[in-house]
């Protein structure tokens, strides 16, 4: 069994474009076990991404073999798809860092203050003349 990684070329074994390996997730309980790579591949400049079972890919045929099939992609293909990661991780860091609202955070009761059986005896509680 191969073992994939994030950024290894891979093809779906019934056939299609090369894609890139985006993330490869585990089981939660076991780091072994595969339970889907994320792909991203390009159609003419849009980038397209998928997840798939870990049996339906392969690795990618060598560059020579790949070369005489498919035309080579645009310089501005590349730099479309890292900018796109650079606006996905901006997005994520600016939600992490955003702080808490009023609207997300969850309306509580304020606590009664009980004076307790002083006042019933006719004390005042302290602090209060």
């Amino acid at each position: 069994m191969t073992v994939l990684k994030p950024g290894d070329l891979v093809v779906l074994k019934s056939g299609g474009p090369v894609m890139t390996v985006d993330t490869v997730n585990t089981d939660i309980f076991d780091d072994d076990k595969i339970t889907g790579i994320l792909c991203a591949w390009f159609v003419g400049n849009k980038l397209e991404r998928a997840r798939f079972d870990y049996n339906a890919i392969g690795p990618a045929p060598p560059q020579e073999a790949r070369s005489e099939k498919t035309e080579s992609r645009p310089p501005e293909a590349v730099g479309e798809y890292k900018a796109m990661l650079g606006e996905m991780v901006a997005a994520m860091n600016d939600a992490a860092e955003a702080p808490n609202d009023a609207s997300r955070t969850p309306a509580g009761r304020p606590k009664r203050v009980s004076a307790g059986k002083d006042v019933a005896k006719g004390i005042a509680p302290s602090g209060v003349n």
